[in-house]
């Protein structure tokens, strides 16, 4: 799942990375629970929670269906 996981975040990154930002795997847990670090204009950011809910977990869940949660490391 880990490799899944990579594959799409690489498809997000692009749209962060139009805006300064950028997003880091810190790690995939056995139950399904995604660890991601907001880098760059992201993090500190205003709208990072935002992002991480609405953009990131939405998008990684739609092309991984294993994957239960995404939270902030």
């Amino acid at each position: 799942m880990e490799d899944k996981v990579r594959d799409a975040l690489e498809g997000i990154r692009t749209y962060l990375q139009a805006d300064g930002g950028d997003v880091e795997l810190v790690e995939v847990t056995e139950e399904g629970v995604v660890r991601v670090r907001l880098v760059g204009a992201c993090h500190g950011c205003p709208m990072a929670m935002m992002t991480l809910q609405n953009t990131i977990e939405r998008m990684l869940r739609e092309e991984v269906p294993e994957v239960v949660a995404v939270e902030a490391a």
